[in-house]
């Protein structure tokens, strides 16, 4: 795995490993490297277990708050 597939912000093409619903949460595990994708629900969840297991620890569920910006023209 490259730095640059890890930093890499998430989208909406990225989904659950779990359930299917949009990822909020990268987690590179330390010991294989290997990627994983969580919802906000998921990723709390399994951070317990998960987070001292992972080398990087990728969350952005604070989009889930940000509000929409609309213009109107």
């Amino acid at each position: 795995m490259t730095t640059a597939v890890a930093d890499r912000t998430l989208n909406a093409l990225d989904r659950c490993d779990r359930c299917g619903a949009q990822a909020y949460v990268r987690v590179v595990l330390e010991s294989s490297g290997g990627e994983l994708l969580f919802c906000g629900h998921h990723a709390r969840a399994v951070e317990a277990t998960l987070k001292p297991l992972s080398s990087d620890w990728h969350d952005e569920t604070g989009k889930l708050h940000e509000k929409a910006v609309v213009e109107i023209d």
